[in-house]
Formats: C-alpha cells, sequence, structure tokens
C-alpha cells in the first residue's frame, strides 16, 4: 500500500451534512453539486472533499454525520448563499493514501491507515483535533466500473 505525508493548506468549504448511515443513498452529494455548479465552483479550480465525522463502530449508524464540500474561493460572497453552511478545514500535515475502488470499500483504506501504517510504519499518530478528508477525484456513476477515486487524507501529527 502507498502512502505518503503531504502539507494541506487552510482550505474555506461550502458544505451540506446529512445524518444518517454511511452506506445509505448520499443525495446531500447531487444538492452539492447542482448548487457548485451553479457558482461554477467545479474542478480543476476547486475540489470536492467528503468527511465522515463520525466512527460507524461506536455511533449507531442512523447518527452518522456526514458533510459533503467543496471549496470556495478567497471573496466568495457567502452571505448571499442560505442553501449550504460555511466553514474553514484546518491544513497541516496528512498521510494521503490513494483509494481506487468500490465506494463501499473505502472503510478498509481507513482501516489500513489507522490500524497498520500509523502504528508500525511511521513516526506519526492520528490527530484527533482536525478531519479526515476525502478528496473525490471522480463520480463513480461516471467511471465504467463504477468505481470511486479519493485520496484520503488523514490528519497527523509526530509521535512525542
Amino acid at each position: 500500500m502507498t502512502v505518503e505525508i503531504r502539507e494541506l493548506p487552510k482550505y474555506e468549504i461550502a458544505y451540506i451534512r446529512r445524518v444518517g448511515s454511511y452506506f445509505e443513498p448520499q443525495d446531500h452529494w447531487g444538492k452539492l453539486l447542482d448548487w457548485a455548479i451553479r457558482n461554477d465552483l467545479v474542478p480543476p479550480n476547486q475540489h470536492f472533499i467528503g468527511i465522515s465525522l463520525d466512527d460507524p463502530n461506536i455511533i449507531e449508524g442512523h447518527q452518522c454525520r456526514h458533510d459533503a464540500c467543496v471549496t470556495i474561493p478567497e471573496g466568495f460572497a457567502k452571505e448571499s448563499h442560505n442553501e449550504v453552511e460555511f466553514r474553514q478545514l484546518d491544513g497541516g500535515l496528512y498521510v494521503m493514501y490513494p483509494f481506487y475502488d468500490q465506494v463501499e470499500k473505502l472503510v478498509f483504506a481507513y482501516q489500513y491507515v489507522f490500524e497498520v501504517w500509523l502504528p508500525t510504519n511511521s513516526e506519526y499518530e492520528a490527530d484527533y483535533s482536525r478531519n479526515n478528508l476525502e478528496f473525490n477525484q471522480n463520480n463513480p456513476a461516471d467511471d465504467p466500473e463504477g468505481k470511486g477515486k479519493v485520496d484520503l487524507f488523514i490528519p497527523i501529527k509526530e509521535v512525542v
């Protein structure tokens, strides 16, 4: 498994939150995509990022929160958009794991980084004060095999 250490900048984002199982349809992505297209917030200038805020091994599935996000440029007129929320994502040091498979298998990428790579192959530990970020590189519905291409970024810090 190939991982890289990367420094990410802070990002301003617009997002729509969904509460429910991560394994159910994710209709908030469609709403965010429609809004982003109307506002010309599309790649390559902007990034679509998923943030799974809860661990389904700890929180019941129907209570798990997920944010569908798009980065916004500096000076974007946030006050004229009430169908999305806004916030800043922290930058800093991350381990990046490139993933290309069925989206429901993304959990295995998380498991590899948290249970194998971090404890046995690195001098880092997870930084739980920041969110894991899923940079979406494609739309699985448009992929010939229905696979998602995601750069998974897990925040890290050096073990002290």
